[in-house]
């Protein structure tokens, strides 16, 4: 391709709002162009990336077996609505009412595809010989983002490959869900991606079922928690807290104390109030698991886990062997179980005996103070279990930066990180709701297990950015670049330096190499300026002074210094070069 016959626009500045640099990158170097908050158009460069990254993860979900389909963007809301998903997904669900002879019809645009590849399941497989399965496509997908931000990584409309297992016991989903770990991981090492594998909340079946393939990079929106010493790695809502040790404390206990705290209902007017720590209080929520309330305590400066909550639910008695449903109570429960409006509830002289939930930092806080189940009161010298006895102590936070590692004896690190993929264990939740069930050997009914296994296409090229790049551009990896080799004639008005150009062009495409030729007639250090910026593995200079030597200047975007090789026979040489890249990465990887 030469680059007067395509379209390159790129950028000097950094364009108004762009915030981070995969952002500022793809637009300066021309691979997209905005065209609403959350709605880009992918230009010719931008394009093939895409693409490129789109044939790595086909080739790669082919190899393990998956099969590949297209389903369609819109399906009908009633769809949605047997699995409770319309009320789930809120306004993020685009919904749209078609007109059709007289009638309207409800419709929605996919953000994932679960109830259209399960209702089709449930119409096509009837029998345990059908299965295992698992069917994929590789589609735009839809959501309506209150916020677009952060270029592509978060838009309204996006492509993504969603993967779907269908499975006639525990057992074969776990081998489905292994093929398909196996299968991410090879497709972020041939997309050159830096990324860590976390274990994420699991899926109705329990056990280690979810994992979540994160790019760490400092303008990630999600967290994780990584030992960098043993490789534990965890996001937010499933990181473990190893345990710690304690001295107990040598202060004396102070004696319980109401005191009056007008307006004061939130962690920061209450520890400003009574001029203590966050870490002072204790935090007390009222949920409710199952319809049934029950309190949980955490300090607070900590955040509690409904994950860690709904596991901890197990071994209180009274409540339901799985939690099903949990949500924070409302203001009218609250008050009814505690006596006191939000903001005011407390472990110590509940309204109503309700089952008490405290984290094992609690346990250890000495004179805390914590609502009096009293509007404008707070109860200040309390302490466990001389004040309050829980029903049962376990770890019920978010993971901090600094808490030891629940693998090893090191610490963990909290790290923002880009999602680029999740594999999770859906259980029968969608098979139920949709009626997608089978017949065993014993010819008796059962509903399908299910897993999904969903990679956000764009954000393999937004987050591969996001970390490899420099001030000058984008550094890509061979394995996703637009082009593979740029070749740079210093001077176009002469011919003969063009005609050796054209045929390196013409070679190099017919062995199968993505070669650009800038052919503008511009200053060599534009050019060059360009080459960096839209980064271009390969660069190939031909000079005159070169010519007359017969060598080549060749440079790796990543590389500081250029070197030199023979003009005879410079195509073969390239060609080798660019292929060793391509399966091995290990330039790039090295730099």
């Amino acid at each position: 391709m030469y680059w007067t016959k395509t379209l390159i626009p790129t950028m000097k500045e950094t364009p108004e709002g762009a915030e981070i640099p995969s952002h500022v990158l793809m637009l300066r170097a021309g691979l997209v162009n905005q065209v609403m908050a959350g709605a880009y158009t992918y230009l010719p460069l931008g394009f093939r990336a895409l693409k490129k990254a789109e044939q790595i993860v086909r080739e790669e979900m082919d190899a393990a077996g998956a099969v590949e389909l297209a389903m369609p963007a819109i399906s009908p809301r009633g769809l949605w609505e047997r699995t409770g998903r319309v009320e789930a997904f809120g306004d993020v669900l685009v919904q749209l009412s078609l007109q059709r002879t007289g009638r309207k019809v409800h419709v929605v645009l996919g953000p994932t595809h679960e109830e259209i590849i399960t209702d089709m399941v449930s119409r096509q497989i009837s029998s345990y010989r059908q299965m295992p399965i698992t069917l994929y496509q590789i589609t735009a997908k839809f959501r309506n983002e209150e916020r677009p931000r952060f270029g592509v990584l978060r838009t309204s409309e996006f492509l993504m490959k969603d993967a779907y297992s269908f499975n006639p016991s525990v057992e074969s989903l776990g081998e489905s869900y292994d093929k398909m770990y196996a299968a991410y991981c090879r497709i972020f090492d041939r997309c050159g991606l830096n990324y860590l594998v976390v274990e994420a909340e699991s899926g109705p079946i329990g056990g280690d079922a979810s994992h979540e393939f994160m790019i760490p990079a400092e303008n990630g929106e999600d967290a994780v928690l990584h030992c960098r010493e043993c490789g534990y790695a965890a996001n937010r809502e499933k990181a473990e807290i190893g345990a710690r040790d304690f001295a107990p404390s040598e202060v004396p206990l102070a004696p319980l104390e109401q005191v009056a705290t007008p307006g004061a209902s939130t962690i920061e007017q209450v520890s400003g109030f009574l001029k203590c720590r966050p870490a002072d209080l204790i935090k007390t929520l009222i949920y409710l698991a199952d319809g049934k309330p029950i309190a949980v305590l955490v300090r607070g400066d900590h955040e509690a886990n409904e994950g860690k909550i709904r596991r901890a639910c197990l071994a209180v008695a009274g409540t339901a062997a799985c939690i099903q449903k949990l949500e924070l109570a409302s203001p009218e429960v609250i008050n009814k179980v505690t006596g006191a409006p939000v903001g005011f509830a407390g472990p110590v002289g509940m309204k109503e005996k309700i089952p008490i939930l405290a984290d094992r930092d609690v346990e250890r806080m000495v004179n805390a103070a914590t609502g009096a189940n009293a509007a404008d009161a707070h109860l200040t010298g309390v302490n466990s279990p001389r004040d309050f006895q829980p029903h049962s102590l376990a770890d019920l936070r978010n993971a901090v930066d600094g808490d030891p590692c629940p693998r090893c004896n090191s610490n963990l690190t909290l790290r923002q990180a880009i999602e680029v993929g999740h594999v999770f264990k859906l259980g029968t939740k969608y098979s139920e709701a949709l009626g997608a069930r089978f017949l065993d050997a014993e010819e008796k009914l059962h509903p399908i297990i299910m897993g999904c296994y969903g990679i956000g296409v764009n954000r393999i090229i937004a987050g591969l950015i996001e970390t490899s790049h420099d001030r000058d551009g984008i550094i890509w990896p061979v394995s996703l670049a637009p082009y593979e080799v740029l070749i740079v004639p210093v001077k176009v008005p002469d011919e003969a330096l063009m005609k050796v150009a054209e045929r390196l062009h013409e070679q190099l495409a017919a062995a199968g190499i993505d070669v650009l030729l800038d052919d503008r007639d511009c200053r060599a250090g534009v050019k060059f300026k360009d080459a960096d910026l839209i980064g271009v593995p390969l660069r190939v200079v031909i000079g005159q002074r070169g010519l007359q030597e017969g060598k080549l200047e060749i440079k790796w975007r990543w590389d500081k210094e250029s070197e030199q090789i023979d003009l005879d026979g410079a195509a073969e040489t390239l060609a080798e070069l660019i292929r060793a890249e391509r399966t091995e990465a290990t330039r790039f990887r090295g730099r």
